[in-house]
């Protein structure tokens, strides 16, 4: 099996203690399956994008999972499979528009509530999988 792991110059890394703790994408040659790790509402610097607001941040966290998969040479409608989790999930599903802007696609999903995500003002995580020909 041939893997290719990838970190998006637009992604911000996430390093502690010196090490960078997870890859942004990981492709795997074959069918080209391409696995994207859980993607929060962060900018390329690694900033929470709207602390608060599950709109901004669902739209933050497309926006990372399109420049993931793109890295990879794949597109949002290449997704088979989300795993979504969020802090709120009423609030979650008043923004199902946005949601649809990005994975209108309908692949598999899976959304579980959460107690909290890795910062306390993140509100939304998704993590994705996409099968390229």
């Amino acid at each position: 099996m041939k893997r290719q792991n990838i970190q998006p110059p637009s992604l911000s890394k996430r390093v502690v203690g010196g090490h960078v703790l997870y890859s942004h994408v990981v492709v795997v040659e074959g069918k080209r399956t391409i696995f994207v790790s859980g993607q929060l509402a962060r900018g390329p610097a690694g900033e929470v994008v709207g602390p608060g607001d599950m709109r901004a941040q669902l739209r933050q966290v497309g926006e990372n999972i399109k420049a993931a998969l793109a890295a990879a040479g794949a597109t949002l409608a290449d997704i088979v499979k989300t795993n979504t989790y969020v802090t709120d999930i009423e609030e979650f599903f008043k923004h199902v528009d946005v949601r649809m802007e990005y994975f209108g696609a309908l692949p598999t999903s899976t959304t579980v509530e959460v107690r909290k995500l890795a910062h306390p003002d993140l509100l939304v995580e998704v993590e994705a999988i996409a099968v390229v020909d």
